[in-house]
């Protein structure tokens, strides 16, 4: 019961979390590949949590150069059962500030260079139609209000490639599909982490209004920068917030993402193919 540890990905201007406690570093082999950089582990009021800066330290890599699969199988390789993903966005609607805080429950994947599952040579299909843990973002949203902050529950998330930001007339017309905020990360990565069987959810950091706003600036790299130094501390206080209400054991849907979704006959998998995914099918394998 609640023995699983807590990840955090850390988004633009979040590198570190300053409250862990008897942090070490943790390198970890994927058959993906490498992660952004060495997970930092620790514990925050007992918990333990694993930390990965998702552009790694530095700001290394682009959206489209984040090894999403390396990432979310890092975690899942150290035990992690709780995603905390913090990312930076542009606003797409007029009540939601720069400084605002958003937890949506929707995205809208608009990515298109992007390996967005593990399975490439076995079928799998997950049910993904809510893609956010209802349990995570609710307990996101409760400890936004806590620190003080405010904070709009739900809405979409709509995630393009990048690395530029959006055309005015592409601004224009995500706005006509009623989208909430925009960005360029959490996707493939919330999906991999369903098929890992980790319970995701996003505190999302709104720094600008993106293009559409007719009074507000065009973005700007170094406007988003200030607001997200501003919001950088407020995000740590939402997350050590959030860590008390992560207990007991995972009843939702996420904990059994691949129960049912594995079609491929078992007994078609080659050595090597179950040597990769085992981490990810070995308790659905007779």
């Amino acid at each position: 019961m609640g023995t699983g540890k807590i990840g955090v990905i850390g988004g633009s201007g979040l590198y570190a979390m300053a409250a862990l406690d008897n942090v070490r570093e943790v390198e970890v082999s994927t058959p993906f590949g490498a992660p952004s950089d060495a997970y930092i582990v620790g514990t925050l009021h007992g918990r333990e949590m694993v930390f990965l800066p998702r552009h790694g330290r530095g700001h290394r890599f682009p959206p489209s150069a984040i090894n999403f699969r390396a990432n979310i199988y890092g975690l899942k390789a150290l035990g992690v059962e709780w995603v905390i993903a913090v990312s930076a966005v542009g606003s797409m609607q007029e009540a939601i500030h720069p400084g605002h805080l958003v937890v949506p429950e929707q995205f809208i994947d608009r990515t298109h260079q992007r390996v967005s599952t593990f399975f490439t040579d076995v079928t799998v299909h997950i049910t993904f139609a809510d893609p956010v843990c209802p349990m995570m973002a609710r307990a996101l949203h409760q400890a936004a209000l806590a620190a003080g902050s405010t904070v709009h529950f739900g809405g979409t998330y709509l995630c393009i490639e990048g690395p530029q930001f959006s055309t005015r007339a592409e601004s224009q017309l995500y706005r006509q599909w009623g989208v909430d905020i925009i960005g360029m990360t959490n996707l493939p990565e919330a999906r991999l982490a369903r098929e890992a069987e980790l319970c995701y959810a996003t505190l999302a950091l709104a720094t600008d209004y993106d293009c559409w706003h007719s009074s507000a600036a065009d973005v700007d790299i170094g406007s988003i920068l200030a607001i997200l130094q501003r919001n950088v501390q407020l995000a740590q206080e939402v997350i050590t917030r959030t860590v008390p209400q992560l207990q007991g054991l995972r009843t939702c849907p996420c904990s059994t993402a691949l129960q049912n979704a594995i079609i491929t006959d078992q007994a078609t998998l080659s050595a090597a193919v179950r040597e990769r995914l085992g981490l990810l099918i070995d308790r659905y394998l007779t």
